[in-house]
């Protein structure tokens, strides 16, 4: 009787951490923000010029920063920012942690199973780092070790592309580089822009390159709760409105426009594309 009491006990307890858990993610993000007065972020804090640490101010700064704060000003709400990695991002919104991810997610398949996305908020591709003057195509890296950051679409994407490369994860895309300079790695792959930002701060960055060499088409898109419909509407309106206004296109060139080291071409315009 005493033992058949404790399972009975035991089942409660594990009813009431798992109705705990599932609590801790709320319903309707776009009303709990309200109602707390804050909107919590995860970003990336290593990564310019998307999320990164300003040296002087000491605060997280970047494209995918100024895109939230955005979003948070629209709701009339602070904003906490969060860094989370690659591998992170997704555990830290599904268990509610954050409520945003605005951290280089591209938007595929497989993830939108599991999360929403917003509309697309910046366009780019896949592409590497390499010693200058090494690689010319895709053949000058097969059999060779590439690095990436981990639960990243980049390390699945040159799995595919290059199958007899050995691909090396690490934490995060500075690691990887790091990596390349010690010469551990041939070369570092993933999307253009954060390649282009990686190695405008570089000191040596003489000494490589990113070839025109792209395996993929990346959309990224911010990542919310796959359910929380009001939320990801409230977002999209956001940033549609953002496009029309013209402040999407000021954030873009702020951080990619001329006279900088990250100058790339904004190729696309922000819509309803889902």
């Amino acid at each position: 009787m005493k033992r058949f009491a404790a399972v009975l006990m035991g089942l409660a307890l594990v009813g009431t951490f798992g109705t705990a858990a599932l609590a801790a993610a709320p319903a309707d993000t776009l009303a709990e923000a309200k109602k707390k007065g804050v909107l919590v972020a995860g970003v990336k804090d290593s990564l310019p010029p998307f999320g990164y640490v300003d040296e002087k101010s000491r605060e997280i700064v970047g494209y995918d920063i100024d895109f939230v704060k955005a979003i948070a000003r629209k709701l009339n709400v602070k904003l906490e920012l969060k860094p989370v990695t690659s591998a992170s991002r997704m555990p830290q919104l599904t268990e509610g942690n954050i409520d945003i991810i605005a951290a280089t997610m591209t938007k595929n398949p497989e993830r939108a199973k599991q999360i929403g996305f917003s509309h697309t908020y910046f366009a780019t591709g896949q592409k590497f780092i390499t010693n200058k003057g090494k690689v010319k195509s895709l053949k000058d890296l097969e059999g060779k070790k590439i690095g990436t950051a981990k639960g990243s679409t980049s390390e699945q994407n040159v799995k595919t592309a290059i199958p007899t490369a050995t691909v090396l994860a690490f934490d995060d895309y500075p690691q990887a580089f790091l990596a390349l300079q010690q010469g551990k790695v041939a070369a570092v792959t993933t999307d253009e822009a954060i390649l282009a930002g990686i190695l405008a701060k570089a000191p040596n960055k003489a000494k490589f390159e990113i070839p025109p060499v792209q395996i993929s088409n990346e959309p990224y898109g911010l990542g919310m709760r796959k359910d929380d419909a009001k939320f990801i509407a409230f977002v999209d309106k956001t940033i549609l409105e953002m496009e029309k206004s013209g402040e999407a296109k000021k954030i873009f060139e702020k951080w990619f426009g001329k006279g900088t080291d990250f100058q790339l071409k904004r190729t696309f315009k922000i819509t309803a594309d889902k």
